[in-house]
């Protein structure tokens, strides 16, 4: 069985996250969507929120799962079976840090495969940074989000 591990903070999911999900989908098996826990990172919304938006957003998609973990996502991974990570792409700057990610990972768990997938043109620019300061700024952010995001 092919399971992949999304890892993110997802705070919040955006359009970019639903479009690489999306179309990874086909690829594996199973998709577990990881809500990461890190302790020095100060969120906007709280987890359950996070979990919530995203369980509504794929709950018409039986191949996708919501899970939440802290620590080492190689052994969030070994725990759930998954032998792959999913990351988008926006940017060159994104391969390269998702590349120093991936070869860590690839040392730490050796039968560990990332997978990265370009997240579409159009989309490219969005980032949950991006949308929280849109979010904080009182601006239009529902262009940017699912829509469960934009009506809590």
């Amino acid at each position: 069985m092919k399971i992949a591990v999304f890892p993110g903070s997802f705070d919040p999911i955006t359009l970019g996250h639903v479009d690489i999900l999306t179309r990874a989908i086909p690829l594996f098996d199973k998709i577990v969507i990881a809500v990461g826990r890190n302790a020095n990172k100060k969120y906007m919304f709280p987890e359950e929120q996070r979990v919530a938006w995203i369980e509504e957003t794929f709950k018409d998609e039986p191949k996708v799962e919501v899970g939440k973990y802290s620590g080492l996502t190689t052994r969030y991974c070994a725990e759930v079976g998954a032998n792959y990570i999913l990351r988008g792409l926006r940017n060159p700057a994104d391969f390269e840090f998702e590349k120093a990610i991936a070869q860590t990972n690839r040392k730490l768990k050796g039968d560990l495969e990332t997978i990265f997938l370009l997240t579409a043109s159009g989309l490219s620019s969005i980032s949950s940074s991006i949308v929280r300061d849109v979010i904080r700024n009182e601006g239009d952010y529902a262009q940017f989000v699912p829509p469960a995001v934009r009506v809590s």
